[in-house]
């Protein structure tokens, strides 16, 4: 909907970005503040919802990083209660998520060494970690970090995930013990020991995959997931399947853990130090992105140093109360959208139906069977799977597609937490690609076309004889400064006739290095050698001010320093109007 003024209508839900801790309430709980009774009814009916679809997910996602399924009922009650005050987002969800679930599963299962109370301490840590790291980076204005991994990265990345995801469920689902903690390593164990498959185990898994699947395509603003994983403990209680060897939860503690610190020394805490890094970048660009992606439908704005105050709070949290690393979910935000959640009221109802659940709900979440969860989490890593848009990349240029699929397969060789970083390097390194190697043009004048415009997109456009306009379309650094100046003299030699001035336009040349800068004195050189004037046009005041202080702008002369193309070409023509004769 568009409001006044072409605004987006956001249900009156638009707020400025927010700046400090202390000044009220935050703009995802202006419901209240405003008093929108028809707004809070409707963020009350998605809180419901929401809640029954995040009880399953993240017992799943507690089982997926190795913990009591009860430990991401515990996380999720205090990330959602933490960001519902700090958060920008109206409407993002937090808590246990997949992929921050299993890098805390790869990271401390070597550490703990089957040692239960050990496990649960490290991962606790690993959520303070993060935390701490998140609140450092926005005193360092870090928020640029959501936007080091690019789409095709992120892509290729969410899909290897997925892939070591449903690895890591297959003993869940089949009932054959699986060992390694590499997608290669589970697989080969799988392999060896699949004439070992339990049949009922499998047959439940498999029924409530289908279930999810079929049922969520087609009524998706039903709680499916809390259905299937109902209906699964329905039927192992009927059938006593937990009698010929279907595992279940078991017993789960109620109420709340006192929050404290985990009791682990300052050696482990260095151990975990490097991962939580990983962690912490995985975590902040999901949030950012899937928090842009509501907000930008909505028409209000994200504030990404804010995002990453209420990220690390919010972790802080989930680590006191002995939870694991917590993100946003973009299945539980998008279900509350849905729905008509405008406010991090919705939030803060499903916090209640939560801890009621933990309350009163032990006796039910006891009978959840394991291969349900191990379903469920299948079902999750299906949906990070994104094939449409691999194609897209196919569609849109191929090397997109080769980064998509080189990120998947940097996670699955080197594992999750080194794939972080592999992930990060391949989006730099295609930037580097981009920006070493960019388009470049001669350009020319179109007939009945206003302006100048490159040749090759061009092949009617006419030339000035003795005059080279060259542009070259990226800023200049040490990663292009060579190509620069190699391509810069081939126009040149390439003239006919002869070239007597280059006139460089340099709108796309926003910044110069020192490497850069010396490269352009190269280039003078080969000029002067060549007895070719070297001119620039479309100048910025920023690149002027590093060609004074590199000595290029005295070198040039200001008369050779043109504001636009047509008076560089008009001072062209006039010096050859004004040159003697050559002697026949």
């Amino acid at each position: 909907m568009v409001g006044p003024a072409g605004r987006p209508d956001d249900g009156g839900m638009s707020a400025r970005p927010w700046s400090g801790l202390g000044t009220g309430l935050r703009p995802g709980l202006a419901a209240v503040r405003r008093g929108e009774h028809r707004a809070v009814r409707a963020d009350v009916v998605a809180g419901v919802t929401v809640a029954a679809y995040l009880v399953p997910q993240v017992l799943a996602y507690a089982e997926l990083a190795g913990l009591a399924p009860v430990a991401g009922l515990w996380a999720a009650v205090a990330a959602l209660a933490v960001y519902a005050v700090l958060g920008s987002s109206h409407q993002l969800s937090v808590g246990p998520e997949a992929t921050t679930a299993l890098m805390t599963a790869i990271t401390i299962a070597p550490l703990a060494a089957g040692d239960p109370q050990r496990y649960a301490a490290f991962a606790a840590a690993l959520a303070l970690l993060v935390g701490g790291i998140c609140l450092v980076g926005r005193v360092a204005r870090l928020g640029a970090l959501a936007d080091l991994l690019s789409r095709p990265v992120l892509v290729g990345y969410l899909a290897g995930i997925a892939l070591i995801m449903i690895s890591g469920q297959l003993q869940n689902v089949t009932g054959v013990p699986t060992h390694g903690t590499t997608f290669l390593a589970q697989l080969v164990s799988f392999a060896g020991g699949v004439h070992a498959v339990h049949p009922p185990t499998l047959v439940l898994a498999a029924a409530v995959l289908a279930f999810l699947l079929a049922v969520g395509s087609l009524l998706p603003r039903l709680p499916v997931p809390l259905l299937a994983v109902l209906l699964a403990a329905a039927a192992t209680a009927l059938l006593s399947l937990d009698r010929i060897g279907v595992q279940v939860v078991g017993a789960v503690p109620s109420g709340l853990p006192v929050p404290a610190g985990p009791a682990i020394g300052p050696a482990d805490l260095a151990n975990l130090l490097l991962p939580a890094i990983g962690v912490t970048i995985v975590a902040f660009s999901d949030n950012v992105l899937t928090g842009r992606a509501f907000a930008a439908k909505r028409g209000y704005p994200i504030d990404a140093s804010q995002e990453m105050v209420a990220l690390g709070a919010a972790n802080v949290a989930a680590g006191l109360v002995q939870g694991f690393p917590v993100s946003s979910s973009g299945s539980r935000t998008a279900i509350g959208d849905s729905l008509g959640a405008r406010s991090q009221v919705s939030s803060l109802v499903t916090v209640l139906a939560v801890l009621l659940v933990l309350v009163v709900g032990g006796p039910v979440l006891a009978t959840f069977p394991t291969a349900a969860l191990g379903a469920l989490v299948v079902y999750a890593a299906l949906r990070l799977i994104d094939l449409a848009e691999f194609r897209r990349f196919a569609r849109f240029r191929r090397s997109e597609l080769a980064l998509a699929l080189a990120s998947t397969v940097a996670v699955l060789v080197v594992g999750v937490l080194y794939g972080v970083l592999a992930a990060v390097g391949l989006s730099i390194l295609d930037l580097l690609r981009k920006v070493s190697r960019p388009h470049d043009g001669i350009l020319g004048f179109v007939p009945g076309l206003a302006g100048m415009h490159d040749v090759d997109d061009y092949p009617n456009a006419e030339t000035v004889p003795g005059l080279v306009v060259y542009r070259y379309d990226a800023p200049l650094c040490f990663a292009n400064a060579e190509d620069f100046r190699r391509r810069a003299l081939a126009a040149v030699d390439a003239a006919d006739p002869p070239a007597e001035w280059l006139l460089l336009n340099t709108e796309a040349i926003i910044e110069l290095d020192v490497t850069a800068a010396d490269a352009l004195h190269a280039l003078c050189d080969d000029l002067d050698r060549r007895g070719v004037v070297p001119t620039l046009a479309r100048v910025k005041q920023d690149l002027l001010v590093y060609l004074d202080g590199s000595g290029l702008r005295a070198r040039i002369g200001d008369e050779r320093i043109f504001p636009t193309l047509p008076t560089a070409v008009a001072a062209f023509r006039r010096s050859r109007a004004s040159a003697p004769p050559e002697p026949s």
